[in-house]
């Protein structure tokens, strides 16, 4: 079972932005020992490419899902989480998006939003098994939209509109909740621009939707947050108890006079706001690092390679190392315990000029 040992563990690899059609990026098996030679411990497997996984028969078959681990552990890694990027953001879609997203589903779905929306939830439900049957703890996911193009209004928004929105998401996100807590598993969604889920202010809605449901988790980023100038530090001090899940990926802000937040619809390359490889942005990892494990995370450190600039195949290289430096081993004991005093209750009210018994 990947997920029994406790503390921030790593370092971990997402391989949505690696799989492919050439070797070793075609087989889980390749992938896993690519990984694995990389450094990495663990994978955070995409769900929705049956090369990898074929979620059906991971949540209906045992047997396949041991397979699976014992294919992983040999090759030098476990799974961390699965991941449902894909068909969570098909839980949820505005109708300005529904072409654009239709290549996430399958082909016979084309065209038909509500036959999509089914199919996206099944595959929430199928993930919260599988993970179940893998002996996961967590799960990656997206929130979906419905509101996105409201995000910056003009003009302004009706009301009731964003509540009307939130509604809707907790009656399509509450039945997988309960799914994913029979299952015994958080459901982590990643707090990302293009979501409803996109910032505090907008999990919090969601939370306050779906009554506080205990397997609401965060999946924590910190690269999506700089670019939307929040004080990503203080996000940790703020959600720690409802972060359940952490993607190391670095990102850098340098607005200029032509763009800022927003991008101006250019290519990533000329944004102000741009995802870097681990250690080349402005994200400060120490400090993260230290926050995660002053709050006692219990998850892993899972690389997310997106960068403009510099070639998969050298941030892979690059980020186990980089997490690896970066993780904690918590102190066991407090660093001044070799000057300590002995206690006792009259002993403390001797030293404050108390009786030896109180009133």
């Amino acid at each position: 079972m990947p997920n029994q040992s406790t503390g921030l563990r790593g370092p971990a690899i997402f391989l949505a932005q690696f799989i492919g059609e050439e070797a070793p990026f075609n087989t889980l098996e390749g992938i896993a020992r690519w990984a694995a030679e990389k450094g990495y411990r663990a994978i955070q497997l995409p769900t929705i490419d049956d090369r990898f996984i074929d979620l059906r028969k991971a949540a209906e078959s045992q047997a396949y899902c041991d397979e699976l681990n014992a294919l992983c552990e040999n090759a030098g890694v476990v799974i961390s989480e699965l991941s449902t990027h894909l068909q969570g953001q098909l839980v949820a879609v505005h109708p300005a998006f529904n072409d654009v997203f239709d290549d996430f589903a399958p082909k016979e779905l084309h065209g038909q939003p509500q036959a999509r929306t089914e199919w996206a939830i099944e595959q929430l439900m199928l993930a919260a098994k599988a993970s179940q049957r893998l002996g996961l703890t967590a799960h990656a996911t997206f929130s979906g939209a419905l509101l996105w193009p409201f995000v910056y209004p003009w003009p302004q928004r009706p009301a009731g509109l964003i509540e009307e929105g939130f509604n809707e998401l907790a009656r399509r996100w509450t039945p997988i909740l309960d799914a994913f807590d029979q299952a015994g598993v958080d459901l982590c969604f990643e707090i990302h621009p293009g979501e409803d889920l996109h910032d505090g202010a907008s999990f919090e809605r969601f939370l306050a939707a779906v009554d506080h449901h205990r397997r609401a988790k965060i999946l924590y980023d910190p690269s999506h947050l700089l670019l939307q100038q929040l004080d990503y530090l203080g996000f940790i001090d703020q959600y720690h108890e409802r972060i359940g899940m952490f993607h190391v990926k670095d990102a850098e802000f340098t607005p200029n006079a032509r763009s800022g937040v927003y991008g101006g619809y250019q290519d990533w390359m000329e944004r102000p706001g741009r995802f870097r490889s681990l250690g080349d942005g402005q994200i400060d990892f120490s400090a993260v690092f230290s926050r995660l494990t002053q709050y006692g995370f219990d998850g892993w450190a899972v690389l997310e390679w997106e960068c403009c600039l510099k070639d998969a195949e050298q941030g892979a290289t690059e980020g186990a190392p980089f997490i690896e430096a970066h993780l904690i081993q918590p102190a066991g004991h407090a660093f001044d315990d070799f000057a300590s005093v002995s206690s006792s209750r009259s002993r403390n009210r001797r030293i404050l000029g108390l009786s030896s018994t109180a009133d």
